[in-house]
């Protein structure tokens, strides 16, 4: 299994983020071929201070080359194309091989 985690810094309008992000992005996140899981959480807290994140996104897949395919797909280009509809304080992907 191959994991893609999406790191979302605070935004300017945390109420705007939750709507869109629920009712729009996560729909189209869905659609990614090849997505075998997915789960999100808002209100990210850290244990040492405040956190640098207000929302996190965790995308399985069979592999980084599924999740490779996925992301170059017209979905994973749609879902691309969304993101500065609602993240406003930007995005950081990583991704990493599940043990």
């Amino acid at each position: 299994m191959h994991r893609l985690t999406v790191l979302y810094p605070p935004p300017a309008d945390e109420a705007h983020f939750r709507e869109y992000y629920v009712r729009t992005h996560l729909p189209l996140a869905e659609k990614l071929p090849g997505l075998v899981s997915w789960q999100y959480s808002f209100d990210v807290a850290s244990l040492s201070g405040e956190s640098k994140y207000f929302a996190v996104f965790h995308a399985d897949f069979e592999s980084a080359d599924a999740m490779a395919a996925a992301l170059g797909s017209p979905e994973g280009k749609a879902v691309s194309a969304d993101v500065p509809n609602y993240a406003s304080g930007g995005v950081e992907l990583i991704h990493y091989p599940l043990s």
